[in-house]
């Protein structure tokens, strides 16, 4: 019988050492805290810190604490002014994203109705909301209509603007393509304008929804039957302080948070810009 051939020796593996294993790339870890929260808290230490000592006397200037105390105890009050001013907010913010897309498209169509526009937008922005809103109210009524219309007033010539910048600096390499290609303008602003110009729009959008808060609270203050701003003049008029800056602390948070939800819908109005 004939031997069977000997297979092909495996080579002997030596173990490695743990000096001698490639050592992984350090990843640097997460923040926990934010980095906007030492000095903040810095600030309301110094601010309790002021108000417990008397160099300003207290019903001038209530330390944290008392704000704290004042929001809880007139929480179910401010929720409902909360909501009368959110809503106006919320419906002249809309209607400014409207109008502001529709006049922005009109405008980069035509150059000739854009220099006929833009100066009467820039004339919107020169005219102080304080002096607008007690026109509005009174030719609107004390109800939610004139409060709309400042927000409105207040928020779209940074959509506009941010827009038609947008839409004009659009890639002149690829609308020269679609052109060749027989695209109609629609299609020029559904495949090129509009997805380019969704950074410039949410930029102006968080702008925007900041002011649409600030706009419901200054048309309030001038006039209405509720909302935020109702309540800061209540509250003024009878010297609680505290409840005034819990006011003027729920504003900030409503603000702070409409910011933040236009930036999540950023993220998934966008899903291309995730590694930005």
């Amino acid at each position: 019988m004939k031997a069977k051939p000997a297979g092909r020796a495996v080579p002997a593996v030596r173990p490695v050492s743990a000096a001698q294993r490639p050592i992984p790339p350090v990843r640097p870890a997460k923040r926990l805290i934010p980095p906007a929260l030492p000095p903040l808290l810095c600030l309301v230490a110094l601010w309790q810190a002021v108000s417990v000592s008397g160099i300003v006397p207290g019903y001038m200037l209530p330390g944290p604490l008392s704000v704290l105390a004042a929001l809880w105890k007139d929480r179910f009050l401010l929720a409902g002014h909360l909501g009368r001013t959110l809503s106006e907010a919320a419906a002249g913010l809309g209607l400014a994203v409207a109008v502001a897309f529709i006049l922005a498209v009109i405008m980069d169509l035509s150059r000739r109705i854009k220099d006929a526009l833009g100066p009467i937008l820039l004339l919107t922005q020169t005219v102080p909301t304080v002096a607008l809103a007690p026109l509005l109210i009174l030719w609107m009524g004390y109800g939610s209509a004139p409060k709309i219309a400042l927000v409105f007033l207040t928020c779209f010539f940074p959509l506009t603007l941010a827009l038609l910048g947008a839409f004009s600096s659009a890639g002149e390499d690829e609308l020269r393509l679609l052109k060749s290609m027989g695209a109609t303008s629609p299609q020029l602003y559904r495949y090129i304008k509009v997805p380019s110009s969704a950074a410039a729009f949410f930029s102006g959008l968080r702008v925007s929804a900041s002011y649409s808060i600030i706009g419901a609270v200054i048309s309030e203050w001038l006039g209405g039957d509720a909302g935020l701003g109702v309540y800061m003049i209540r509250v003024r008029k009878s010297y609680s302080f505290d409840k005034m800056f819990a006011a003027i602390l729920v504003v900030a948070l409503l603000s702070l948070a409409l910011m933040k939800l236009v930036e999540l819908a950023e993220k998934a109005a966008t899903p291309w810009r995730k590694g930005d």
